[in-house]
């Protein structure tokens, strides 16, 4: 058996962190088997398949950890588990049209010829479209993106 072509050799603090992630109870585990795999590497430089094995995982994820952890070294050791970036389209509604969607929200159904007091994701969506903001969007789309859009408004001081 030759030299693995990917060597890893952890500072200390690495493999302190490293190990502290391992152990969180709150960690997700796609990023404690990532930790598990970067400290078995540098504990004993094993061949990926041995690795691969140990962990139950597949070989490729060994691979594919060790190059990613190498390739950003630059980065702080929590980042260096994370997912790249995932390729897809980008947004297609545009804040402006949120605005709008936000503003609806907060009028009455009734404004709107509709016999409810209260719109339903369904029936916002409807609207919305209805309305010309924006061409398509699921209720469910809609239901999660004003959650989060509206869940972080801070309460105005009083004093």
């Amino acid at each position: 058996m030759g030299v693995p072509k990917y060597r890893i050799t952890l500072t200390e603090e690495e493999r302190d962190v490293l190990n502290r992630i391992v152990r969180k109870h709150t960690e997700s585990q796609h990023v404690v088997t990532r930790a598990k795999i970067i400290l078995r590497v540098d504990e004993d430089q094993q061949q990926r398949k041995v690795i691969a094995a140990k962990l139950g995982v597949e070989e490729h994820l060994v691979t594919t950890w060790i190059k990613r952890w190498l390739d950003r070294k630059e980065c702080a050791v929590i980042e260096r588990l994370q997912d790249l970036p995932r390729p897809g389209s980008p947004g297609v509604i545009t804040p402006e049209q949120w605005c709008q969607i936000i503003a609806m929200s907060c009028e009455k159904p009734s404004e709107y010829g509709l016999p409810i007091t209260d719109w339903s994701q369904r029936e916002l969506a409807k609207e919305v479209i209805k309305q010309g903001i924006v061409e398509a969007i699921s209720p469910s789309h809609l239901g999660r993106e004003l959650k989060k859009r509206t869940s972080s408004r801070t309460e105005p001081a009083t004093g």
